[in-house]
């Protein structure tokens, strides 16, 4: 399992970092993933089913903008 810290631009709300983690937790790769701050997520994945890209493009699909910290 590969870990990565992902920012989120802004600062979403509690329901927008729901929807986020909730996005996250359903891509088939995804061990765990953890809000670390009102805009980080820690997700813990599978190198060999999903990249950063994969679960960057999963954020963006949610309206969000991120990146690796």
């Amino acid at each position: 399992m590969n870990r990565v810290l992902i920012g989120i631009r802004g600062e979403p709300t509690p329901e927008g970092m729901e929807r986020i983690l909730k996005a996250l937790k359903r891509l088939e790769g995804v061990a765990e993933v953890q809000a670390t701050g009102p805009a980080q997520i820690l997700v813990a994945y599978d190198p060999q089913s999903l990249t950063v890209m994969d679960l960057i493009r999963t954020i963006r699909e949610e309206g969000f903008l991120a990146g690796m910290l």
